[in-house]
């Protein structure tokens, strides 16, 4: 759904997505996040590679839908600096030019979808690496196309996250990685463009995540305070602070389904360009995630936090939406920032569609 008709695919939209996501996390959150990673795996290849190079990796994509994608970001330092001006920070995997070859090396963790099903790599691997060490990533930064098969993709282990149980997010070394020269979508420059491009597709799309698993609690909520009298004599949904409590939940959620529709139309209408409020899809939608997710735990009680409610696991689930693909406080305040600082800043610009 994600690859061209060109190529063989359907071409669904983000909005689109957006709509099949929020059902899928509705019900549980590990299906949609897959589909995303590997969305977020072939974003540089679908967005920035040569027809060439689609050619050559999106169709196995097509014919095979169970083939897995992932982007390989995160070192193992951590990610929010990758961008860092000194070349002794930042990324520090590095792929050197060798004839017509690449040659990449370092650790990358967080890799989701990137030990395939089998532990052996995903299909497709996009790996975000310096092809100049001596020079900054403004200057060198890069994404290079990686079977998950070659020889040198080792992984090592698998991080055990509190949410997301199903969804795999493996440390991976890349040792000595070969790979043809043709392997590099966009310049050896290119890199932040691809980066920042990559995330903001992902970051819309995140907001119908939170949605659906908000819709989740607002659910189980609502059923438990039109059923249970906790000892009283009506229904807890009569008293007046329980009604207040699911009307203020019900219009978050109704606010971050809107702006995640709005991020994503924009995003694409934009061709990419206008980034603006798909970041701030990401932040606001996953922050009131975790906040509608406790005020259900809060209108159920105790009990929400034992297995006779589903609460304490979507609880789980919502705290990470904040921390990952891009932190909220490490990189999507800091890229907004960034963007308010320009001397060309329009902030009426998404608003009106530009």
């Amino acid at each position: 759904m994600q690859v061209p008709l060109r190529y063989g695919g359907t071409a669904m939209s983000a909005l689109d997505f957006a709509l099949a996501a929020e059902e899928l996390a509705r019900a549980d959150i590990n299906l949609p996040t897959t589909l995303l990673a590997t969305g977020l795996g072939l974003q540089p290849i679908l967005r920035f590679g040569t027809d060439e190079q689609r050619r050559r990796f999106l169709p196995d994509f097509v014919t095979d839908g169970s083939r897995l994608a992932a982007f390989a970001f995160t070192e193992v330092t951590g990610g929010a600096n990758f961008d860092c001006p000194d070349p002794s920070a930042g990324v520090q995997t590095v792929a050197r030019l060798d004839g017509d070859s690449w040659v990449i090396n370092d650790q990358k963790h967080y890799t989701t979808n990137g030990s395939g099903w089998d532990g052996c790599g995903a299909h497709c691997i996009t790996v975000v690496c310096r092809t100049d060490p001596t020079r900054p990533p403004q200057e060198s930064l890069a994404v290079i196309v990686v079977p998950g098969s070659t020889p040198g993709v080792q992984v090592i282990d698998v991080l055990d996250t509190v949410g997301h149980r199903a969804v795999n997010s493996p440390r991976i070394h890349f040792e000595n990685v070969r790979v043809p020269a043709g392997n590099l979508p966009g310049p050896h420059d290119d890199g932040l463009e691809i980066v920042a491009t990559t995330f903001s597709w992902t970051a819309a799309l995140i907001g119908a995540a939170c949605v659906g698993v908000m819709r989740a609690a607002f659910d189980c909520a609502l059923a438990f305070a039109k059923t249970d009298k906790r000892s009283g004599t009506v229904p807890v949904i009569e008293h007046q602070n329980v009604g207040f409590m699911l009307v203020d939940i019900e219009m978050r959620i109704e606010a971050a389904r809107y702006l995640t529709w709005k991020s994503c139309h924009h995003f694409e209408a934009t061709g990419t360009r206008n980034r603006e409020l798909a970041i701030m899809t990401k932040v606001y939608a996953s922050e009131l995630c975790v906040q509608v997710v406790y005020d259900s735990m809060r209108l159920v009680g105790i009990d929400s936090c034992t297995d006779m409610f589903p609460l304490a696991g979507l609880m789980q689930d919502a705290l990470c939406f904040p921390l990952y693909d891009g932190g909220n406080m490490g990189v999507r305040r800091r890229q907004l920032h960034a963007l308010f600082r320009r001397a060309d800043y329009d902030g009426m610009a998404a608003a009106e569609g530009r």
